[in-house]
């Protein structure tokens, strides 16, 4: 089963069990991926629905900060709830070892030798961790590994 029936099928019990906010939440993620798919014109794959997940959890990490700084507490609260929801479709999260290891095996492999070539190197890990690390994170990593060789 992909991803995009997953969701489907969580949407479909959550109308049923009555469960409304998390109904809301996969009604926005749906929106979203039509709208992807709408502009794109093409139909989405498992990858592309994670990036729009990806992208949604970071808005969601964007405005609980911005509620929480302006006083807000109550839509900081709505936004954690979605964002623990989008969260759910995220596949496990590495650990910053795994990360590390990822990290130095892609800068043997692309031959990288300074902070010039993080590029390369960025463009080797970001299919392979896209969505399982937080790519910030990851570039830190690799701009710590390449300024260090």
């Amino acid at each position: 089963m992909g991803l995009r029936d997953q969701i489907n099928d969580d949407l479909k019990a959550a109308m049923r069990g009555g469960e409304a906010a998390r109904r809301d939440t996969i009604r926005l993620l749906t929106a979203a991926l039509k709208q992807r798919e709408v502009d794109e014109r093409k139909t989405l794959t498992d990858a592309d629905v994670l990036g729009v997940i990806e992208k949604m959890i970071k808005q969601r990490r964007d405005s609980i900060s911005q509620f929480e700084q302006g006083g807000r507490q109550d839509l900081a609260d709505k936004e954690k709830q979605e964002l623990v929801l989008l969260q759910a479709y995220m596949p496990q999260a590495l650990g910053d070892d795994e990360i590390a290891a990822a990290v130095a095996a892609a800068v043997a492999d692309s031959g990288a030798a300074g902070p010039a070539d993080m590029g390369k190197v960025m463009a080797l890990l970001k299919p392979k961790l896209a969505g399982r690390a937080d790519m910030g994170k990851v570039s830190a990593a690799v701009k710590a590994q390449l300024t260090k060789s």
